[in-house]
């Protein structure tokens, strides 16, 4: 009898520890498994212009992440790389909070505010306008509502301060206005409406190449005095489209439309040396600087928004893809090259010669290629996603030929080097998002698992070598083992590199490409379905 009551007793556990095990195992299948219902209705903004109904509805939609969708066997890093991505926003945001609230940027090392001439001498809390829609995005929700109390109180623009039109255009319209779709709350689109007002005088200039910087009390502009005699940048002048082509949409004020078209036109009658666009265009006199053309910086963002502006189109801006498609073209025949090791780089044009040389910024380009893949011509889709795939390789070997597995400025492709930085002041790494960017659209497009790989390396690499106990520091040289710190947490590591980590662990689900395009500083944005819709000022689109 006891034998038989000490077997049941036995039987009994076994049968609960069963139960308990089908229960665990139900709940994990349900989480992962499960249709996800957090996937994004496609909305239409033509037929819901700006009303606060669709977007409680929307926010809604929006819903959590679900992370780790499928069974490959890189399903557990992926949930290690999302938390600890989630772990590295939150690190760097409580930093901010505790030693720089409210000033733009934050110095790790010292514990206290920092601030560049970008932002003139004004505390404009680059940070929290930067960081919201990231913070929004995993689910910060606390953190975001600190953020959006500040702007509330704090952030105010009639102040004498002179600022970079495009760096505050990406940085703080793109953010308050992605901030505005995503939750629906006012202030955002008020504030960006108000900061953008103050950007227009800058475009009173003989040509209407607006000037790189403008004071925000007088309206004054001016242009950097490195900039080949007085000469406006490519990259800024034409990295306004997406955000004026939105406050347009949102407002019915025609300026800001006429604006960024008024700049496509000009640029569309010029003679362009070699199909190439230069970095310097005189604002005075509407002629080229010097014959300098780079797909890195001065260049990069402008190639992006004309793909961008078809995409976020829903891709009846044609204009804009075929000026796309001619300038890639050009680019391909004149800047892209192999090297001898058989690494596909895109070099800079000066002075009538190649200098094979590639920048970090210009790593960016690998993810350019495989979104504009598809409307490629003449059937190229498959090319440019090949494209893609090589200049992410390229950018990953400038990461893993260093000692901290963190890409250098500036690389070499010549005298047997490739991939490596050869002057010292091209050895830093400032938190740059651009080869992560790259991963991620390349995940997008092709879901190989090298590229969630290659970002997880990234991503251990930078909570390594460059977390310090008040944040998130850049590092003066990648190939030092002991490397030290430029004591900067930038305001674009909150809103790019580490909002593109999380992407890359996170479903297509979040934040689906053929919904929203981002702007050049991570900033999402919405595609304006203008079929029944003609923009205030424009032609009716073909």
């Amino acid at each position: 009898v006891l034998m038989f009551s000490a077997t049941l007793r036995l039987s009994e556990k076994f049968i609960l520890l069963l139960i308990l095990s089908a229960f665990i195992t139900l709940c994990f299948g349900a989480f992962f498994f499960l249709p996800d219902n957090s996937k994004h209705k496609r909305f239409d903004l033509a037929k819901h212009p700006g009303g606060q109904s669709d977007f409680n509805r929307y926010r809604h939609n929006f819903g959590p992440p679900i992370i780790g969708i499928g069974v490959d066997k890189s399903y557990s890093v992926n949930l290690i790389s999302h938390t600890r991505t989630h772990r590295m926003m939150k690190h760097a945001w409580d930093s901010y909070r505790q030693y720089g609230w409210g000033h733009n940027e934050l110095k790790p090392l010292a514990k206290k505010g920092h601030s560049t001439n970008i932002f003139g001498n004004s505390q404009m809390g680059a940070t929290i306008v930067d960081a919201l829609d990231s913070l929004y995005m995993m689910g910060l929700h606390d953190e975001f509502k600190d953020g959006q109390e500040w702007i509330e109180q704090n952030l105010d623009f009639s102040v004498n301060a002179e600022v970079s039109v495009f760096e505050v255009n990406i940085r703080f319209i793109g953010g308050l206005l992605a901030a505005y779709y995503l939750s629906g709350q006012e202030v955002f689109k008020v504030k960006a409406v108000q900061l953008a007002e103050k950007l227009l005088p800058a475009f009173n200039t003989p040509t209407g190449i607006p000037w790189a910087m403008v004071n925000l009390k007088s309206g004054v502009g001016r242009n950097w005095g490195w900039a080949s005699a007085g000469s406006s940048i490519l990259a800024e002048f034409g990295t306004l489209h997406m955000e004026f082509v939105h406050l347009t949409y949102l407002t019915g004020n025609p300026a800001y439309y006429q604006k960024v078209m008024h700049i496509r036109k000009l640029l569309a009658k010029m003679d362009r040396p070699n199909g190439l666009y230069p970095n310097y265009l005189n604002p005075r006199t509407g002629r080229w600087g010097q014959h300098h053309t780079s797909v890195g910086g001065l260049g990069d963002s402008f190639y992006e928004y004309l793909l961008k502006a078809w995409l976020m189109s829903d891709k009846t801006d044609t204009e804009a893809r075929k000026t796309y498609d001619d300038a890639i073209e050009a680019i391909e025949r004149h800047l892209i090259r192999k090297s001898n090791g058989g690494l596909t780089f895109i070099g800079e044009w000066k002075n009538g010669h190649l200098e094979r040389k590639m920048g970090h910024l210009t790593c960016f380009a690998g993810g350019m290629f495989a979104l504009g893949a598809d409307g490629s011509p003449d059937d190229k889709a498959g090319h440019y996603l090949q494209l893609g795939a090589e200049i992410a390789h390229t950018c990953h070997e400038s990461y893993d030929r260093t000692v901290l597995k963190l890409g250098p400025e500036a690389f070499k492709f010549d005298s047997g080097l490739e991939a490596v930085a050869v002057r010292q002041n091209e050895k830093y790494y400032i938190l740059r998002p651009e080869v992560i960017e790259t991963y991620w659209y390349m995940w997008r497009f092709t879901h190989d698992p090298k590229y969630r790989q290659w970002g997880w390396e990234a991503a251990q690499a930078i909570d390594k070598y460059c977390r310090v106990s008040g944040g998130f520091s850049g590092v003066k040289d990648v190939y030092s083992s002991n490397p030290t710190y430029d004591d900067v947490q930038q305001s674009f590591f909150l809103a790019e590199t580490l909002k593109y980590l999380y992407l890359l662990f996170s479903s297509d689900d979040l934040m689906p490409l053929e919904s929203w395009v981002f702007n050049t500083e991570a900033h999402p944005l919405p595609v304006l379905h203008l079929a029944n819709l003609t923009l205030p000022g424009s032609q009716a689109q073909r």
